[in-house]
């Protein structure tokens, strides 16, 4: 799944829908391990699938306040730098610098989507967007110590890299826990989770609906399991660069993430930022080690 040899478009479209089911599942296992850890039962592992599917078959409908089709536009914008980042990262093992990029504009599209709906509660987290974007952007120091230390971007020479040399974890272990932390920033009920918080309904993704919302919702669910790879890949690639022991490697990561969620409240905006930059900061410090 992870390290195809050539990509016909039939075999990368396999693999896109493969990613999807899995970080899917991994949503679902998270979701469970935070409804366990409470107390609570909590629902099926193929729940967050389910919840996605759910929305392909409701009625789409558009605020009178949206600006069109910008309002369209904006999440499809949003899913397809996932899939782009998806086929430069897991399919092709390309430069790393690309899936970068997509993160930045992901970003961007978190702030279009609040703003195009017209809604208080998007707005409101449309401007956390930008609030948490602030925090999020100086933890691209994590891969710039990667490059400082392998002299490369390109994933596939990242992970020969590690296979020579040993995991990256051992030379930058603080750049690992920075990017955990931005990892675990892109997790549902997270700590850092600030523009979907229940203060302000859904965030920037109250207002929409019905297939909309379905296609929002491969997005997310795409880009954890980028993000998750990325980490693992980047960080042990000497170690887990088979599929099987990634995916394993996945749901293990997954279940230590559903534990914090579970266990750590949501932190207040300013304090999210805050905490997220001395992170940053702290991951500086490997360049010491270099």
């Amino acid at each position: 799944m992870i390290y195809p040899a050539a990509g016909s478009m039939l075999y990368m479209l396999l693999e896109l829908i493969t990613a999807f089911l899995f970080g899917g599942l991994l949503l679902g296992l998270h979701r469970k391990i935070i409804a366990r850890i409470q107390g609570r039962p909590g629902p099926p592992i193929v729940q967050h699938l389910i919840h996605t599917f759910k929305f392909y078959i409701k009625e789409l409908t558009i605020p009178e306040t949206s600006s069109m089709p910008l309002y369209v536009a904006i999440v499809l914008a949003l899913s397809a730098v996932w899939v782009l980042a998806f086929l430069v990262g897991p399919v092709l093992l390309g430069p790393f610098s690309i899936i970068i990029m997509c993160y930045a504009v992901h970003k961007v599209s978190e702030h279009g989507i609040g703003l195009a709906s017209g809604s208080p509660y998007t707005k409101m987290g449309s401007t956390r967007a930008v609030l948490s974007a602030t925090a999020e952007m100086p933890l691209i120091v994590a891969p710039a110590l990667v490059f400082f230390k392998t002299h490369t971007l390109v994933l596939s020479d990242i992970i020969n890299y590690q296979i020579l040399h040993g995991s990256l974890f051992m030379d930058l272990p603080l750049a690992a826990i920075a990017t955990f932390i931005l990892l675990l920033s892109k997790t549902p009920f997270n700590p850092f989770g600030i523009v979907w918080g229940k203060d302000i309904v859904s965030g920037y993704k109250t207002e929409h609906f019905g297939v909309i919302r379905g296609v929002m919702m491969f997005g997310e669910i795409l880009g954890f399991f980028v993000l998750l790879w990325c980490f693992l890949t980047i960080f042990f690639g000497g170690i887990f660069n088979t599929p099987l022991t990634i995916m394993l490697t996945m749901i293990g990561v997954t279940i230590i993430l559903g534990f914090i969620c579970a266990l750590t409240p949501m932190i207040a905006p300013y304090h999210s930022v805050m905490i997220q930059w001395i992170f940053a900061l702290l991951a500086l410090i490997n360049v010491l080690f270099i």
